[in-house]
């Protein structure tokens, strides 16, 4: 797909990857599945650079906006699903 990713400049280049690297999982959970416990390690990492809930639904607004994937749902199933499942986004 053809888009950019939301990011804060403020970011290390590190951060940067980890915010990148979640949404990129995101994108895989609707285009092939992703393991639940890879995604939430991915997340917690997400959490570990964006920890305010109101800088992560806008964040994650604009990357649905964007792309058409919701990380919100996402993560919704991710938390309902047991160890081990693959989360697949429809």
């Amino acid at each position: 797909m053809e888009y950019q990713y939301p990011i804060d400049y403020d970011w290390s280049t590190d951060e940067i990857i980890e915010v990148i690297h979640f949404f990129e999982a995101v994108e895989r959970a609707y285009e092939k599945g992703i393991e639940r416990d890879q995604m939430l390690a991915v997340y917690r990492r997400f959490k570990g650079i964006v920890p305010s809930k109101a800088e992560e639904k806008k964040l994650c607004g604009e990357f649905e906006k964007m792309s058409g994937y919701s990380s919100y749902q996402t993560m919704k199933k991710v938390k309902e699903s047991e160890s081990g499942k693959i989360i697949r986004m429809t």
